[in-house]
Protein backbone atom coordinates (compact mmCIF):
# COMPACT_ATOMS: atom_id res chain seq x y z
CA UNK A 1 0.00 0.00 0.00
CA UNK A 2 1.11 3.57 -0.65
CA UNK A 3 2.63 5.16 2.46
CA UNK A 4 1.50 8.78 2.30
CA UNK A 5 2.90 9.68 5.73
CA UNK A 6 6.42 8.65 4.71
CA UNK A 7 6.14 10.68 1.51
CA UNK A 8 5.12 13.74 3.53
CA UNK A 9 8.09 13.22 5.85
CA UNK A 10 10.46 12.86 2.86
CA UNK A 11 9.14 16.06 1.30
CA UNK A 12 9.53 18.03 4.52
CA UNK A 13 13.12 16.85 4.92
CA UNK A 14 13.89 17.56 1.27
CA UNK A 15 12.56 21.12 1.57
CA UNK A 16 14.99 21.82 4.40
CA UNK A 17 17.86 20.13 2.57
CA UNK A 18 17.18 21.95 -0.69
CA UNK A 19 17.59 25.32 0.97
CA UNK A 20 20.88 24.21 2.54
CA UNK A 21 22.26 22.65 -0.63
CA UNK A 22 21.15 25.59 -2.76
CA UNK A 23 23.22 27.91 -0.56
CA UNK A 24 26.23 25.56 -0.71
CA UNK A 25 26.02 25.32 -4.49
CA UNK A 26 25.69 29.10 -4.86
CA UNK A 27 28.83 29.62 -2.80
CA UNK A 28 30.89 26.95 -4.59
CA UNK A 29 29.74 27.24 -8.21
CA UNK A 30 32.60 29.62 -9.01
CA UNK A 31 34.90 26.58 -8.94
CA UNK A 32 33.50 25.48 -12.31
CA UNK A 33 34.59 27.13 -15.51
CA UNK A 34 31.77 25.52 -17.48
CA UNK A 35 28.17 25.77 -16.25
CA UNK A 36 27.11 22.42 -17.70
CA UNK A 37 28.80 20.61 -14.80
CA UNK A 38 26.86 22.52 -12.14
CA UNK A 39 23.78 20.33 -12.62
CA UNK A 40 25.79 17.17 -11.96
CA UNK A 41 27.55 18.84 -9.05
CA UNK A 42 24.19 19.87 -7.60
CA UNK A 43 22.82 16.32 -7.89
CA UNK A 44 25.87 14.86 -6.15
CA UNK A 45 25.76 17.45 -3.35
CA UNK A 46 22.05 16.84 -2.79
CA UNK A 47 22.45 13.06 -2.68
CA UNK A 48 25.45 13.18 -0.34
CA UNK A 49 23.79 15.70 1.97
CA UNK A 50 20.60 13.67 2.14
CA UNK A 51 22.49 10.48 2.95
CA UNK A 52 24.52 12.18 5.69
CA UNK A 53 21.46 13.94 7.11
CA UNK A 54 19.31 10.80 7.17
CA UNK A 55 22.04 8.65 8.72
CA UNK A 56 22.81 11.29 11.35
CA UNK A 57 19.39 12.56 12.41
CA UNK A 58 16.83 9.94 11.36
CA UNK A 59 16.35 6.20 11.05
CA UNK A 60 15.57 6.44 7.33
CA UNK A 61 17.23 3.75 5.23
CA UNK A 62 19.85 4.36 2.54
CA UNK A 63 17.55 3.87 -0.51
CA UNK A 64 14.94 6.19 0.96
CA UNK A 65 17.59 8.81 1.68
CA UNK A 66 18.46 8.74 -2.02
CA UNK A 67 14.83 9.57 -2.80
CA UNK A 68 15.05 12.50 -0.40
CA UNK A 69 18.20 13.63 -2.21
CA UNK A 70 16.38 13.47 -5.54
CA UNK A 71 13.44 15.47 -4.15
CA UNK A 72 15.93 17.96 -2.73
CA UNK A 73 17.69 18.24 -6.10
CA UNK A 74 14.43 18.96 -7.89
CA UNK A 75 13.43 21.49 -5.22
CA UNK A 76 16.79 23.25 -5.11
CA UNK A 77 16.86 23.54 -8.88
CA UNK A 78 13.35 25.04 -9.05
CA UNK A 79 14.11 27.45 -6.20
CA UNK A 80 17.28 28.56 -7.94
CA UNK A 81 15.53 29.09 -11.28
CA UNK A 82 12.74 31.12 -9.66
CA UNK A 83 15.20 33.32 -7.74
CA UNK A 84 17.87 33.58 -10.44
CA UNK A 85 18.71 37.21 -11.11
CA UNK A 86 16.50 38.44 -8.26
CA UNK A 87 18.97 37.97 -5.42
CA UNK A 88 22.08 40.10 -5.08
CA UNK A 89 25.12 39.03 -3.15
CA UNK A 90 26.02 40.87 0.04
CA UNK A 91 29.04 42.43 -1.65
CA UNK A 92 26.88 43.72 -4.52
CA UNK A 93 24.50 45.36 -2.06
CA UNK A 94 27.35 47.08 -0.20
CA UNK A 95 29.08 48.38 -3.33
CA UNK A 96 25.94 49.58 -5.08
CA UNK A 97 25.76 53.39 -4.98
CA UNK A 98 22.15 53.77 -6.08
CA UNK A 99 19.09 51.67 -6.60
CA UNK A 100 17.58 51.71 -10.06
CA UNK A 101 13.89 50.98 -10.48
CA UNK A 102 12.42 50.42 -13.91
CA UNK A 103 9.80 52.95 -14.87
CA UNK A 104 7.16 50.27 -15.41
CA UNK A 105 7.58 49.17 -11.76
CA UNK A 106 6.76 52.57 -10.25
CA UNK A 107 3.30 52.39 -8.70
CA UNK A 108 2.35 56.01 -7.82
CA UNK A 109 3.82 57.74 -10.80
CA UNK A 110 2.48 61.26 -11.29
CA UNK A 111 1.90 62.50 -14.80
CA UNK A 112 3.85 65.69 -15.60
Amino acid sequence: MFDLDSLKLFLVISIALSSITCAVIQKTKILFKNSKYIVYYSLIINLLTSILFCKTFTSISFPKSLWIGLFSFIGADSIYKSLEGKISSYNDILTRKKIEIEEKNIINKEDK
